[in-house]
């Protein structure tokens, strides 16, 4: 995607092999920065402290993690460690385990001598993979899009609600919830797409009105306690959302917030649609309340702000009492039967163990 006009993915080797470049998201959006990685160690703080973030991005930069590892021990100990150690970085989101399962059966079986260069060839194909599936979901979506459009008067905007960020900073490129958004913007659809805050690392605002800004989409951040005012007023034509991890029979685990997005909704009528990569599908679940894991944040994440001041400075402020205990669910899991559509790389589906395994038969 484009930074004033410039294109850019998330993630990206350097030339030589011997670091990964990223873009350092905890610095948006008031510094663009990029960061190199040339250590395992590097890799995993990346991801853990969030300097990359979003399910895609983090499964690409734990291929990436076990690449940057295999240069310093590619035996069968260096492997295991790798995996160990980028697996612990984050619970929720299932592409980092598929990720890190699919660099550990391209390696293991190899002599160690040819690990370094599969492992560069293998983390690079899952991230050109992840712009492939992003471009076909922006597609699918796209048309959902169109035809609501279609049912607009000539040039009224499709109005869109999407939750924290599941553009291309997520991804490796397009994005997931955004990527039908990119692809009806290029399609001339006029759109405008509703950003919330998404509290409280305020993804939403920081990240994707980033991203829109630099790209030229119309939008406007609101508050997460707006939406469902703007659906009783009929505000928004549809949501469209992204995922952390979905279970076989479609329940939807993404930013904290979403489940109440879903409720509102459905409460007024407005479609409500998940964009969903497949390797975010976890097909070993069908619960998604009781069996995916919620990760629990910082409470500082909640208790503080940081932000930049009139003069330019970027300053860190604490916004609750002190000594009042702080709780920080990062994530809730959205019913199924709140959900709309799936929007896959194959196309869209209802949220159902028959949707999913009709654009997905091979895995019945």
């Amino acid at each position: 995607m484009r930074i004033d006009g410039s294109a850019y993915r998330t993630i990206w080797p350097e030339e030589d092999g011997r670091a990964v470049a990223i873009i350092d998201q905890t610095r948006l959006p008031h510094d663009f920065a990029v960061v190199r990685l040339t250590t395992l160690e590097d890799a995993a703080h990346a991801i853990r402290a969030m300097l990359v973030r979003g399910a895609p991005l983090i499964g690409a930069a734990a291929a990436y993690g076990v690449a940057l590892a295999m240069r310093a021990d590619s035996g069968d100990t260096g492997l295991e460690r790798a995996c160990a150690t980028l697996l612990a970085t984050r619970p929720t989101a299932v592409n980092l385990r598929w990720a890190l399962e699919r660099m550990r059966a391209r390696l293991a079986p190899l002599p160690e001598p040819e690990r370094v260069a599969a492992a560069d060839a293998e983390a690079a194909s899952i991230a050109d993979e992840d712009v492939a599936i992003n471009r076909a979901i922006g597609g699918h979506g796209a048309a959902l899009i169109r035809a609501a459009a279609e049912r607009k008067r000539p040039g009224e905007p499709v109005n869109l609600l999407t939750h924290c960020n599941a553009g291309w900073l997520a991804t490796v490129d397009w994005g997931t919830a955004l990527a039908p958004v990119y692809a009806a913007f290029e399609q001339g659809i006029p759109l405008h797409v509703w950003v919330d805050e998404t509290r409280p690392r305020n993804q939403g605002a920081s990240l994707t009105a980033w991203e829109l800004k630099h790209h030229g989409v119309p939008h406007t951040v609101i508050a997460d306690n707006v939406g469902g005012h703007l659906m009783q007023h009929g505000q928004v034509d549809l949501c469209i959302v992204g995922t952390d991890r979905t279970t076989a029979t479609g329940d939807v685990c993404n930013k904290i917030g979403t489940y109440l997005k879903a409720l509102a909704a459905h409460d007024n009528g407005v479609p409500f649609y998940v964009g969903l990569p497949s390797p975010t599908i976890d097909w070993t679940i069908a619960d998604g309340v009781r069996q995916i894991p919620i990760e629990e944040r910082d409470g500082r994440e909640v208790s503080e702000l940081t932000g930049r001041t009139a003069d330019g400075r970027i300053e860190t402020v604490r916004v609750t009492p002190d000594g009042s205990p702080v709780a920080n669910f990062a994530f809730d899991v959205t019913p199924a039967r709140l959900v709309t559509g799936l929007i896959t790389e194959r196309g869209v589906c209802p949220a159902t163990r028959q949707g999913l395994l009709g654009l997905f038969p091979e895995r019945g």
